[in-house]
């Protein structure tokens, strides 16, 4: 949970570096929300067959866009890629190719020691 608020602390900061667990705590608590707040919508009855979700968890992903951005960014800051990498997720053609580039970028250790874009987080040096 440290991961995941340490992250919405960092809410627009495009800059610096983010270890793999800071990236993965996030999106996984992500998910543990998004997923209650669609059980929520479904009770409540503000789920919608047609767009596949609900008001409440609409909201949360609204809310979380930024972060969730900024936090993919320092992620790929930290594994020495520029954090414009991110857009090959939305191109229509390479979308699902993009997909899985991402993946790897985001699973791959840090670099070690300083980069261009700041100090390792972890606090190892090369």
């Amino acid at each position: 949970m440290q991961w995941y608020l340490k992250a919405l602390k960092s809410y627009a900061t495009f800059s610096g570096r983010s270890q793999r667990s800071e990236y993965w705590f996030f999106m996984l608590f992500n998910l543990l929300i998004i997923i209650a707040l669609a059980v929520v919508d479904n009770v409540i009855g503000t789920f919608s067959a047609e767009t596949g979700m609900g008001l409440l968890s609409t909201i949360y992903n609204l809310a979380v866009l930024i972060p969730s951005i900024a936090v993919g960014v320092r992620r790929l800051h930290d594994t020495g890629r520029s954090g414009w990498w991110i857009l090959i997720g939305i191109i229509p053609i390479v979308n699902f190719i993009g997909f899985f580039v991402l993946l790897v970028f985001f699973v791959m250790d840090s670099q070690p020691g300083t980069n261009e874009y700041g100090p390792n987080p972890k606090g190892v040096e090369a």
